[in-house]
């Protein structure tokens, strides 16, 4: 199969948008890879790295799983449709899949966040959701205080 034409600075795959900041607010107790339902803008504005996923969440509508406040800017590469870059974005799961982790939401008080917006070795764009409990500020300190002594202590051990 022929490799697809990237313009120079584009992904055609590897990671498009992190979300660091969510490993740090939940404790991570499971993943789960989904797939995207996107436009062609949105998959070219993806690919320069432009996407911000710190503020969004993943949600159920309508018996299916939706990802919400995904920012996506307009690509500007002179493409007439235009789409909202807020707008909320089909998750591709499989059923099983989608009532186990609404179970888990439900029950256990959960939150589904997105880690990672990702292409595959096929350059098809999916989403790594996390399925998380939030942390309290002082797991926060015990996580920075843990994180912080195996920096010292690699350091450490790399000195002598």
């Amino acid at each position: 199969m022929a490799e697809p034409r990237l313009k120079k600075g584009m992904i055609s795959h590897g990671v498009a948008s992190q979300n660091r900041k969510a490993r740090f607010d939940y404790t991570i107790k499971e993943t789960v890879e989904a797939g995207l339902v996107l436009k062609g803008p949105e998959v070219k504005s993806l690919r320069l790295g432009r996407a911000t996923i710190t503020e969004a969440w993943a949600g159920e509508r309508d018996g299916e799983m939706w990802l919400f406040n995904v920012y996506i800017p307009e690509y500007q590469g002179g493409v007439l449709s235009h789409f909202e870059p807020r707008a909320p974005r089909k998750l591709l799961l499989k059923h099983v899949q989608i009532d186990r982790l609404l179970g888990a939401i439900a029950r256990d008080g959960n939150s589904l966040v997105p880690l990672d917006i990702h292409f595959n070795e096929r350059g098809v764009a999916k989403v790594l959701l996390g399925l998380g409990e939030g942390r309290k500020k002082a797991d926060k300190r015990h996580a920075i205080a843990a994180r912080d002594w195996q920096r010292d202590k690699a350091r450490l051990l790399r000195n002598k």
